[in-house]
């Protein structure tokens, strides 16, 4: 009787799988603002602390900004990224009116400078699904904002008439945090476009001392911006990484002989 053997061969395919994780790039523009301007003094020798210290006007220009991240799509509903961004200088102005002891009218201050950021932030998402290719999502951030007052100049007027000074420009670093909302379009399998607000708040910046052109006597005034927020609009792309091939094993074939 003629034996009979068994063979098992097996046949391998690859699948390409799909990655978690993504790099993303983004624009945009901010309508910048803050709450509180305000001046310290930090000469002991000059004559005291003014009174009546007022922020009679202020006004900033828009930043536009630049960004780039990295993160990791955990499942369907949740992600998270890291992000970086540097924020354009962006100019503003005060002017102030106090009044010193033993004078009757008051001094005007008129200030001027650009303010510079660079934000870094820690960033979650909740995806609410998706319909034809749309998904809205929500999410909160937090980190970083190193700010830099550039080019600071005083002008005196009122009873500070003739006054000028300038200020070195300085680094702030302060906690910054963000709340986002928006909505990602599928424009290919592995790239998303995204059209976001997100609500940026940067902490406080502050100037450099005030360095006195014509004055006997300098206070070295430290100027400070606080509570510095941004209402931001953003433009911005998510590309997914390509993951490695899979190997897939079909089930064996078996041959008599």
């Amino acid at each position: 009787m003629r034996p009979i053997f068994s063979r098992r061969l097996l046949r391998c395919r690859t699948v390409r799988r799909r990655s978690r994780s993504y790099l993303r790039g983004d624009v945009g523009v901010g309508a910048l603002d803050f709450d509180k301007f305000e001046g310290v003094d930090t000469n002991a020798a000059f004559v005291g602390p003014p009174a009546g210290y007022c922020l009679e006007h202020k006004l900033i220009a828009d930043q536009a900004f630049l960004g780039f991240g990295a993160g990791y799509k955990f499942n369907n509903w949740f992600r998270a990224d890291l992000t970086a961004e540097y924020r354009t200088a962006a100019q503003f102005k005060t002017v102030e009116s106090y009044i010193f002891p033993g004078q009757i009218d008051r001094g005007i201050n008129l200030v001027e400078a650009k303010l510079a950021s660079i934000v870094g932030l820690v960033n979650g998402y909740v995806d609410f699904g998706s319909w034809h290719g749309f998904t809205p999502f929500v999410g909160a951030g937090v980190g970083f904002a190193r700010h830099k007052v550039l080019g600071l100049t005083d002008l005196g007027a009122g009873s500070a008439a003739g006054g000028l000074g300038f200020a070195p420009d300085k680094d702030t670093t302060k906690l910054a945090w963000a709340l986002h909302a928006g909505v990602g379009l599928d424009i290919s399998p592995n790239a998303k476009l995204e059209l976001a607000y997100r609500y940026l708040n940067m902490g406080k910046a502050e100037s450099g001392g005030v360095n006195c052109f014509n004055a006997v006597v300098c206070p070295d005034t430290v100027y400070a911006l606080k509570e510095i927020d941004s209402h931001d609009i953003k433009l911005g792309l998510r590309w997914m990484l390509a993951a490695a091939p899979a190997p897939i094993y079909d089930a064996p074939l078996i041959r008599k002989y």
